[in-house]
């Protein structure tokens, strides 16, 4: 007797009723790429150029309304058309611009000086355990004096020419740079150092590819303190009997109580270390390429 045997019958998919399997890639065919932007990119709808200016805006509407309405007083603070007004004499007779160049002038030598002084110090003590204890306390205890109450003593050791001026500038800009590198330098991984080491670098090969670059951060953020500080100190520098510069247009606004004027020097202030400050962030995008941080969001 034999036994037949039947083919097994499909089992219908109840899950699937009235509904058909959408179609797949053909053979070959490769998947469909979705690109994905950040969330970050697609709520950005305003330009950042755009919105960086809002909060001056405002603050520049809200100036003029005050001044239109008299409830601020133009013998307190002029108007911004009063200021831009002045400006544009102070441009067209000269003044204003042989004033910046002077103290542009004034603020290159001091800062000059001050990152070669502060660098070479921090360099000095935080490469060498003997250069720490030789400089750095001494460091400590000068940047705790204040900067403008040693513009006497710079009176009577350099006159009242342009050496104390720059004397100052320099004294100021040198401790951030000092501080910022020597900690730039002293935060550097201990295992990037033992990496250096086994991979055959000489000391002067661990400075170069591993110290510094470490420490070009710190470095950058100090170069910022310092043009800050810079401008700050030009403004004090530029009271000893100076007889060109920003500094001087201001005092002798102050002498004929033109608030106008004065507040023309503070915005040219204002701007130019605006732009120090843009400058050194551009060139801290460009040396730091290689470390990608967080820009917000």
């Amino acid at each position: 007797m034999s036994i037949s045997h039947a083919p097994p019958q499909p089992v219908p998919d109840i899950s699937r009723k009235g509904r058909s399997a959408p179609p797949g890639p053909g053979p070959g065919a490769s998947p469909e790429l979705v690109a994905l932007v950040p969330s970050s990119s697609r709520r950005a709808r305003v330009p950042r150029w755009l919105r960086r200016t809002t909060g001056p805006l405002l603050l520049l509407g809200l100036w003029q309304l005050l001044s239109a309405t008299g409830a601020l007083a133009s013998d307190v603070l002029a108007s911004p058309g009063t200021i831009a007004r002045v400006a544009g004499d102070l441009i067209e007779d000269g003044s204003l611009t042989t004033a910046m160049g002077v103290s542009l002038q004034r603020v290159a030598i001091g800062l000059l000086l001050g990152t070669l002084v502060g660098t070479g110090l921090a360099l000095v003590s935080g490469l060498f355990r003997i250069g720490e204890d030789l400089v750095d306390a001494s460091v400590q205890m000068l940047r705790t004096v204040p900067f403008v109450g040693l513009i006497p003593l710079f009176i009577i050791w350099f006159g009242i020419g342009e050496a104390p001026k720059v004397a100052i500038i320099t004294l100021g800009v040198s401790f951030p740079l000092y501080l910022n590198v020597y900690a730039g330098i002293r935060g550097v991984d201990s295992q990037l150092i033992e990496a250096g080491e086994s991979l055959g670098l000489s000391r002067w090969g661990l400075v170069r590819h591993v110290i510094l670059p470490g420490a070009l951060p710190g470095a950058m953020t100090g170069l910022r303190y310092s043009l800050g500080i810079a401008w700050l100190a030009l403004v004090f520098a530029e009271q000893i009997n100076a007889d060109a510069g920003i500094g001087f247009l201001m005092v002798q606004a102050r002498d004929f109580l033109r608030t106008d004027v004065i507040v023309v020097c503070l915005i040219v202030y204002a701007f130019l270390g605006l732009l120090a400050d843009f400058v050194v962030r551009t060139l801290e995008r460009l040396l730091l390429q290689w470390r990608p941080t967080f820009t917000g969001r």
